[in-house]
């Protein structure tokens, strides 16, 4: 007796279960991991703060540059792009290590600039030359060697302006700008926080459902007022000296300064977030790791940070303290 698949009476043989997806997490349970992976986190900044040591700040900066870079090549490996991981990872923390010696060693401070020039050019002709080695088929060769320059840019080029943060405000101490840090962190991450408590609690209109269906209108006006709530908050207690730390917030400027850069962050960590939504829509991926429960991997940690850590840097380095 021939039967199709699911529909064989009983006593024709054993019938073959029918795949199923495992049942989506309550919003509850994905809010109560979140916060606690959020609470952790800020428990590991917290300890890297209080530590006053400059290397620390660089370290851990630098171990999230390294597992977010690892995350990024995996998901194109996953996603069936073409690419050079091995060149892309070393190149990061090359670039990393010569990047945190020149900063922790003072000295010329254009050298990291220079160092810029030298890496995006080992970027892209390292990328080319790699690919020499395989035949051309289509645009296979243009994705392999954009892959691999973007990765380098976005991750370990852009988050790299956190460190820079730490040793460009004047001051004493080993650790000068770590208040500037805190405070450009705060600001993003609230952001981050804001967007997602508003729009899990109210959210109802779409705001760009074809790049991240979560996101909404009304999770985007929470995402500017706890960005205000922490910029503002924040530059109220600290803007004064802090004992020891070389300075406070003053650098930022006046109060019209301060709320304008909350909100232009609040701005930019929405755009770094749905940036990193694009590539993983397009590579099929969810998450880019599992490191942190409720929030992902490392480089949906940082994605945000990326975009606005270097606005701040060159807000300070040609506006503030030009």
């Amino acid at each position: 007796m021939n039967c199709k698949p699911g529909d064989c009476p009983i006593g024709c043989g054993p019938l073959t279960p029918t795949p199923t997806s495992p049942p989506a997490e309550s919003k509850a349970r994905v809010f109560a991991k979140r916060t606690a992976s959020t609470v952790g986190l800020w428990a590991v900044v917290t300890a890297a703060f209080a530590s006053r040591w400059a290397w620390a700040y660089v370290a851990l900066i630098g171990l999230l540059v390294m597992i977010a870079t690892i995350e990024y090549f995996r998901m194109l490996k996953a996603g069936g792009v073409k690419c050079f991981p091995r060149y892309g990872m070393l190149l990061a923390a090359v670039y990393s290590v010569a990047l945190y010696a020149m900063l922790l060693g003072g000295g010329d401070p254009s050298l990291p600039d220079r160092l810029d020039g030298m890496a995006i050019f080992a970027a892209i002709a390292g990328a080319f030359f790699l690919q020499l080695r395989y035949p051309i088929r289509g645009l296979e060769a243009m994705q392999a060697v954009a892959s691999n320059v973007l990765g380098f840019i976005y991750l370990a080029f852009l988050f790299n302006f956190a460190a820079r943060l730490v040793f460009m405000v004047p001051g004493e101490g080993e650790v000068p700008g770590a208040m500037v840090l805190l405070w450009m962190i705060a600001v993003t991450k609230f952001t981050d926080m804001g967007a997602y408590i508003v729009g899990s609690m109210i959210g109802r209109h779409k705001m760009i459902p074809h790049v991240s269906p979560g996101k909404t209108w009304q999770g985007f006006g929470g995402a500017i007022f706890f960005a205000l709530l922490a910029g503002c908050g924040l530059y109220a207690i600290f803007h004064e000296d802090v004992p020891g730390f070389a300075t406070g917030l003053r650098v930022l400027g006046s109060w019209p300064q301060v709320i304008a850069l909350s909100v232009a962050l609040a701005l930019l960590a929405v755009v770094g977030d749905l940036a990193e939504s694009v590539v993983k829509r397009s590579l099929s991926v969810k998450d880019s790791g599992h490191m942190l429960p409720g929030i992902g991997g490392a480089l949906d940690l940082i994605d945000s940070l990326c975009f606005t850590a270097p606005v701040l840097y060159f807000y300070l380095k040609w506006v503030a303290l030009g």
